[in-house]
């Protein structure tokens, strides 16, 4: 009833059914700013139809961390008290092959009536955010940042420890620099190059969900980005520092809850 298509068809593989997930915080009637976060929920990523090799999936368990790091951050506002109005959105599944499961060739429509041709099932996190992205944008809220474990692409750019920064607004991604530097979260902004739209476009549909063999990261962006409309929005692609493969001085191994001390630094300071 949602039209949140691109979450059930991602979910269309799997035995469980998908959640969307909203968490709202409003400390008073007249808040300074509205915020939207958007964080990725994919639990567990086999890659669907367009299957992951075995040593890939070992840590697919971590492709939720967009939107745990959304979850975290908002369970710490009503401590914080911050005069902001803050919704959380984390589309969720697993993305599984399962015998209903999408399929290379199929078009998705969205709730904002642009469409996706999906080329590659493994590519299935931008599907499920445009759901978020276009249902956020519909509030008109000041900002929209959202987090995603999106590429490997980023990671061969950034490595393992740099997370990818894009925004359609340069005062947004200064302020969001700013904030993970002061928080030792290291970002890198990376260009929204609007040449590379020619490598999204479909013959069936406004784009497709893969460009070329290079700049992945950025043609990944550029998909998220028709679904903002004229919001201040700002694209942190976690895939590398979300999950740390051994012990380092900020955290054990496993998860690291990148991001959660940049979006309430940034909440902290509006």
């Amino acid at each position: 009833s949602m039209k949140l298509s691109g979450l059930l068809a991602v979910n269309r593989g799997s035995q469980e059914e998908p959640r969307f997930i909203k968490i709202h915080y409003k400390s008073s009637a007249n808040p300074k700013k509205k915020v939207a976060l958007i964080g990725k929920g994919i639990t567990f990523d086999s890659g669907g139809l367009s299957l992951k090799p075995a040593k890939s999936m070992e840590t697919m368990k971590l492709d939720m961390a967009g939107g745990a790091a959304v979850i975290a951050a908002m369970s710490c506002l009503p401590k914080l008290g911050l005069d902001v109005e803050v919704t959380g959105y984390v589309p969720t599944t697993d993305n599984l092959p399962g015998h209903n499961a999408q399929k290379p060739g199929d078009v998705i429509h969205y709730l904002n009536g642009k469409t996706i041709e999906v080329l590659n099932t493994d590519a299935e996190g931008r599907l499920i955010l445009a759901d978020a992205l276009a249902l956020a944008a519909q509030q008109q809220p000041d900002y929209m940042i959202n987090l995603a474990t999106l590429t490997g692409a980023c990671m061969v750019a950034l490595g393992p420890q740099v997370g990818g920064l894009f925004s359609n607004h340069q005062p947004l991604a200064d302020e969001l620099m700013r904030c993970a530097q002061a928080t030792d979260e290291k970002l890198w902004q990376l260009p929204l190059v609007k040449e590379y739209k020619e490598l999204i476009k479909s013959s069936v549909a406004d784009m497709k969900n893969v460009g070329g063999s290079h700049g992945g990261a950025i043609t990944a962006a550029l998909i998220l980005q028709e679904f903002v409309g004229d919001v201040p929005w700002a694209h942190l692609d976690i895939a590398g520092p979300a999950f740390a493969e051994s012990d380092n001085p900020l955290c054990p191994k496993g998860g690291t809850g990148f991001g959660v001390r940049t979006l309430l630094r940034f909440l902290s300071g509006l």
